[in-house]
Formats: structure tokens, C-alpha cells, sequence
């Protein structure tokens, strides 16, 4: 989910797996209590990294081994079959599985495995910007009180339409959040956002993005399976062309950014970096502002007080999930042209959150020890690591 995944745990993918059992993992592992009964249950950034930390100590614990400063930087294939991962430095580890779990920013991985001839498939996504507002705006909103009683959590808010055949919605929305910079290469404008364990900043934001559809992908056709991936990243860059060369991220006024107008001035922000007043309206895409535009003009119907000039627009929220897919045998668990690779989580494809990723994962788990059952004992183990000749 990236370095400032705050824990949302909220899920609409219940069939996927056992989430209770996931949850009580995390409960195990440092998480509070709260997130076995809470109805948006929610962990914090500044407590997701102990967390982890924990998991990778149990992990040792029961004999796995966690490496750092190994990205793979080959997949190993014998006869259509995986035999193991090359890492950076040229160390081998050999296994007949690989379960394949990036995130959904590894971009090199995508083009490791095309490289390697094994397919990969687009996938829809969305894109937009992320907007910000006073908290204690969204407060007033949603409670009708100002200020919000001191017992009462930093409100929310989820909204959705449809503009043109098309999806607009709020995404990763962060009661008392932070917007903070997330690009993963130079060149690149991206942001997301996070909120502490005590949702207490000032502020509220939440990603407001527009699914994104073949004639958007028309001017990257070329690219084949990758055209989703080149149109998230020129947008990406065209945000970082307009600026100075840093990581200051183009925003505008909400209501100047619905009126077509560049902002004269900008509200405060939690955004570090700092703002930059740019045109999005000439910046994004234009089938992507336009149905941003009348997207939030139908949320500020639904939510009043929603449209103000005191909501930062900021670019870019690109990053909701991956544009491409590891197809797998629903069966098996694996691709259908490598025996032995299991793609897995959301770089996969196949989850949306850390939730829907953990119940990947518990599914994916199964089919990989289903697979070691079934294989010759000879297959099922090798040396864990053998020298580059």
C-alpha cells in the first residue's frame, strides 16, 4: 500500500476470505483492539510500521527470512517453469514457487515479465486529484456542529456519481489527514494521502477520481498492454513540467478549479512541499476534467457546503490501484503459462486495499501449499542460495 498507508481496513470484499482472521493478525501484532468492532476500523501511519515490523519478527521466528536490498531483478525459468528469483548483486534463490506480491507502483516488475514473454493484461483504473478541506468544515457538515463535540471521531465522507456513462467517486478518503508526495521515479508529480492514529490534523482530504476508459488510452495505443500505465505516467509528468523542479504539486481553488480559472491565491495546506497555483483544468486530460468538474459540482448537491473556496484541489492522485494485470488460473493459483509464479495482492491485480490484499494472500497461500503437496519430492525443495556462474 506504500510507505504512508495509514491501516484503513475497511472492505466491501467479504467473500474474498477471512477477515476476522486478518484483523485478529494485525490485533496480535500491536494493532488496537478498536479494529475488531469498528465500522471503518483504522490503524494510523504512525502505528502501521511497529506493526509490520512485528509480522517480520514472527515471520523469523518460524523460520523465514526477510531480505533487504534485494530487488529481483530476474526471474529464473526452466522448461516454462519457475525456479527462482535473481536479486541485485547477482544471488540466486531457487524455489519451484514464487508468489509474486509487489505493489501496485513496481513498475519495473511489469516490464521484467513482458521481457520475459509472460502476459500480462490491462485493467481498468481511475484518476484524478485529491481534494482538501478544513476538517472542521466536513465537521459542521456531517455533524451540524461546530466545533464537533470532543467525544465524536474527525467525520467522513463517501460520494459518488455518474457523469457521461462514467464513475466519479471519492477514494482513500482521511478524516484529520495529511496529503503528502508519493512519487515512486523523478519526473513525477503524485499524491496521496495519510492520516495518524488520532485523525487530529486540520484537515480532511479525499482522493476524488474518474475511472478511466479505452478512448482516454486512444493516444497510447501504441503501447500496447502498457497504455494505461503511459497515460497515468504523462499525467504524472505534465504535473511535474509545469513546476520548478521539486515536489511543490500543482492545485488550484475548488471553486476556481470547477470555473476553469487559475487561483490567485491558495488556502493553507497540510501538503509539505507546498502548493503550486496551476491550471489543472489545461493540465489533466480533458474527458478527465470535464467529468471531474461536473462531478463535484453534483457532490457539492449532495453535500452542501462540499463546494467552497476553502478546499484545495491538488494533483495528482494516480495511484488507486494497478493498471495492469498477472493473469492467474482461478483454479491453480498460478499464471497459466508459468508453472510455479503466483501472482498475488494489488501489483498483481487482484486486491484494492490492505484487506482485500491479506485475504489474497490467505487464498493464494493454500493454493501454493496445495501446489508443494502435489509435486515430486525431488521438485520441492532446493538450495536456498546458489552463486551466479
Amino acid at each position: 500500500a506504500g510507505t504512508y498507508s495509514d491501516g484503513k481496513l475497511y472492505t466491501r470484499s467479504h467473500k474474498r476470505g477471512n477477515i476476522e482472521k486478518a484483523l485478529r493478525l494485525l490485533v496480535e501484532h500491536g494493532a488496537a483492539s478498536d479494529i475488531l468492532v469498528d465500522a471503518h476500523p483504522h490503524i494510523g501511519s504512525n502505528k502501521l510500521p511497529g506493526i509490520v515490523a512485528n509480522m517480520r519478527e514472527t515471520i523469523e521466528h518460524y523460520g523465514g527470512r526477510v531480505l533487504f536490498g534485494a530487488h529481483v531483478d530476474d526471474l529464473l525459468l526452466q522448461q516454462g517453469r519457475i525456479a527462482g528469483v535473481r536479486v541485485h548483486g547477482g544471488r540466486e534463490h531457487l524455489a519451484p514457487a514464487l508468489i509474486l506480491a509487489t505493489g501496485h507502483s513496481a513498475r519495473d516488475i511489469f516490464y521484467l515479465l513482458h521481457r520475459k514473454g509472460i502476459r500480462l493484461e490491462a485493467k481498468p483504473y481511475a484518476l484524478g486529484v485529491r481534494i482538501e478541506h478544513p476538517q472542521p468544515l466536513i465537521d459542521r457538515i456531517q455533524y451540524n456542529q461546530s466545533p464537533r463535540e470532543e467525544h465524536l471521531p474527525a467525520s467522513s465522507y463517501r460520494l459518488a456519481c455518474q457523469v457521461d456513462g462514467r464513475g466519479v467517486f471519492s477514494f482513500c478518503m482521511c478524516p484529520g489527514g495529511l496529503v503528502v508526495p508519493t512519487a515512486t521515479a523523478p519526473g513525477e508529480i503524485v499524491v496521496n494521502g495519510m492520516s495518524l492514529s488520532r485523525r487530529d490534523s486540520p484537515y480532511a482530504n479525499s482522493g476524488t477520481v474518474v475511472a478511466v476508459e479505452l478512448d482516454d488510452l486512444a493516444p497510447f495505443a501504441g503501447e500496447g498492454v502498457f497504455a494505461g500505465l503511459a497515460f497515468q505516467q504523462s499525467v504524472e509528468q505534465a504535473m511535474f513540467a509545469y513546476g520548478d523542479g521539486g515536489q511543490q504539486a500543482p492545485a488550484q481553488r475548488l471553486t476556481d478549479f470547477v470555473g476553469g480559472r487559475l487561483s490567485d491565491t491558495l488556502p493553507p495546506t497540510s501538503y509539505i512541499p507546498g502548493l503550486l497555483s496551476a491550471p489543472l483544468h489545461e493540465l489533466l486530460p480533458p474527458g478527465i476534467y470535464r467529468r471531474l468538474q461536473q462531478g463535484v459540482r453534483e457532490f457539492g448537491r449532495k453535500m452542501k457546503g462540499y463546494y467552497t473556496e476553502e478546499a484545495n484541489v491538488i494533483a495528482t492522485e494516480s495511484r488507486t490501484s494497478s493498471p495492469i494485470r498477472i493473469p492467474r488460473d482461478p483454479q491453480t493459483g498460478m499464471h497459466g503459462e508459468v508453472e510455479g509464479l503466483f501472482p498475488a495482492g494489488e501489483g498483481a491485480g487482484y486486491a484494492g486495499g490492505i484487506l482485500s490484499a491479506a485475504m489474497d494472500g490467505q487464498n493464494v497461500a493454500r493454493k501454493v501449499a496445495a501446489y508443494y503437496t502435489n509435486l515430486a519430492p525431488g521438485r520441492r525443495s532446493g538450495p536456498p542460495f546458489t552463486p551466479r556462474t
